[in-house]
């Protein structure tokens, strides 16, 4: 299968339906983004995953409207990194363990290093404990 390029696709498919997005500020988000990517000659999924070994491409990220530290992590998981994006969910988890009131990258590292010490992987936790909590509420 031929690996078709974010501009290419966005192209050719409505993105609000491709992606599930009713809300057009999101729809938004995510044109700012691919413009941003193509700007950068950042076009498929493989370049996107090696793009994001650098901070300061994350960080070029948090620049679009929209954009915070979770749609940073978001992305990445989406494109075949194991991270942890720490939501209401994730949140919520940790103030149930008694861990409350942590900044975001905290919250993460300590998602991070729990799921080194129990032998998983940071983005297979993070989807257990989301998948937990979701059907909780």
């Amino acid at each position: 299968m031929v690996e078709q390029g974010f501009q290419a696709r966005i192209a050719t498919e409505d993105l609000a339906d491709a992606m599930n997005f009713n809300a057009q500020s999101r729809v938004a988000t995510a044109h700012a983004i691919t413009g941003l990517l193509v700007a950068r000659a950042v076009d498929t999924r493989d370049d996107l995953h090696a793009w994001l070994d650098h901070q300061d491409h994350r960080a070029a990220l948090r620049t679009v409207k929209g954009v915070g530290p979770k749609s940073v992590d978001y992305i990445g998981n989406l494109v075949g990194r194991s991270q942890v994006a720490v939501d209401v969910h994730l949140r919520s988890f940790a103030a149930d363990a008694g861990v409350a009131n942590l900044r975001y990258e905290e919250l993460r590292a300590a998602y991070e290093e729990a799921a080194a010490l129990l032998g998983h992987e940071p983005g297979g936790l993070e989807h257990a404990v989301w998948r937990f909590k979701s059907q909780a509420g």
